[in-house]
């Protein structure tokens, strides 16, 4: 009878559960007839595919500095828990996803008792971008990370970080839900009556700082294009704080809702003004032009400036190597200046012209790994069994 592959998982969040399935759908592919068996942390769609949790994944899902200070005492002993459960499993391979703050600690610990349990993680933390020292750290503790983006892997060799393999992003699997059919590419095209994307953020205070200057901005526009549509895809937890916000607002977007809708408010747009964040990623990816802002609070804004070292904080312009997508940050983020970034994109001629150029060099790079990611995350992290 076949010894079972054991696997331990630690999946902190929603969205590391999503790559924490298609890396058990590949493996199971991989595995044929020989038994595979879970335990770690992860959500109820892990559970569901057999992981044997250790403590509910809710206990340690927290954002921000507040929260996570209020509930430490509880991280601190979920972190010895994760790393006893796994200790106690004994697995073939430890795969930490995501999360850095939580699952590189619990990998330390194992690494520290069970030396010789291999250990992979599944999304580069970015120490390209701040607190860069961490990618030294991580190196006697992790064995290979697997990264989403191009970049990296050269990255952390120059920080001196664990050995990095660029696998993919999961983006690349669903370019045929970002992009328009016919007939949405007819209301893409449609120059005088277009639909443009506001993209104010996920997060509280994303939204709190960038939705007055947005507002504002979607009015200039709106005088200058009275055609224009503008449409929201509204983060659900966050929709009655975007309501109150766009009250205010002299031209009103109209506010979508859930994962279809905002994918066909992507095949349909013709131009977008979106925080910065991995958004701007979809948006280069789906082929819309937009124009990138941050705003946040003075003290953040004085922090990001010591400890952020790079000539552009915009995922495609990284990708590419170049500055592809203009970037507003801070009083740079001001309505005529969003404004006018917006309806240079909006209209045919260069700067359109040279954003969409510059979304197929990113398509390319990105593409350069191969179809799928899971496929590759598997491929590397059961490449150090055989080490």
């Amino acid at each position: 009878m076949n010894r079972p592959f054991r696997l331990a998982i630690i999946a902190g969040e929603a969205s590391g559960d999503a790559l924490a399935l298609r890396f058990l759908a590949v493996l199971r592919r991989r595995l044929g007839d020989r038994p595979l068996e879970i335990v770690g942390v992860g959500g109820e769609s892990l559970i569901a595919q057999g992981l044997r949790p250790l403590f509910p994944q809710s206990d340690i899902a927290v954002m921000g500095f507040g929260p996570v200070l209020a509930r430490l005492p509880l991280l601190l002993r979920r972190m010895s828990d994760a790393a006893k459960g796994v200790v106690a499993f004994a697995p073939d391979l430890l795969l930490t996803i995501d999360s850095p703050d939580f699952s590189l600690r619990v990998a330390r610990k194992v690494r520290r008792t069970s030396p010789g349990i291999p250990i992979a993680h599944w999304v580069c933390p970015s120490v390209w971008a701040w607190r860069s020292g961490r990618a030294r750290k991580m190196a006697p503790h992790v064995d290979r990370i697997l990264a989403l983006l191009p970049f990296e892997p050269a990255a952390l060799e120059r920080l001196g970080g664990p050995k990095t393999i660029y696998v993919g992003h999961p983006l690349i699997e669903r370019l045929a839900e970002l992009r328009p059919s016919d007939g949405d590419q007819a209301r893409r095209n449609a120059s005088s009556t277009p639909d443009i994307l506001i993209l104010p953020g996920s997060r509280r205070s994303e939204i709190s700082h960038l939705m007055p200057a947005f507002g504002e901005t979607v009015s200039l526009i709106a005088n200058e294009v009275p055609g224009a549509r503008f449409v929201l895809p509204a983060v659900p937890h966050l929709r009655g704080m975007i309501e109150e916000a766009v009250s205010t607002w002299s031209v009103k977007p109209r506010l979508v809702d859930g994962e279809d809708a905002k994918l066909a408010a992507f095949r349909t747009a013709r131009a977008a003004l979106a925080a910065s964040g991995t958004v701007t990623l979809e948006l280069a990816l789906a082929q819309v032009p937009l124009v990138a802002a941050y705003r946040g609070a003075a003290w953040e804004a004085m922090l990001a400036r010591r400890l952020i070292k790079l000539p552009t904080v915009i995922l495609p312009n990284l990708v590419a190597g170049t500055r592809i997508v203009p970037e507003f940050i801070q009083d740079e983020a001001s309505p005529e200046a969003l404004s006018a970034a917006v309806l240079a994109v909006l209209s045919e001629g260069p700067v359109r012209e040279a954003q969409l150029a510059g979304f197929a060099d990113v398509e390319r790079i990105m593409k350069s790994a191969g179809a799928s990611p899971a496929e590759n995350a598997v491929d590397a992290a059961l490449g150090l069994l055989a080490a």
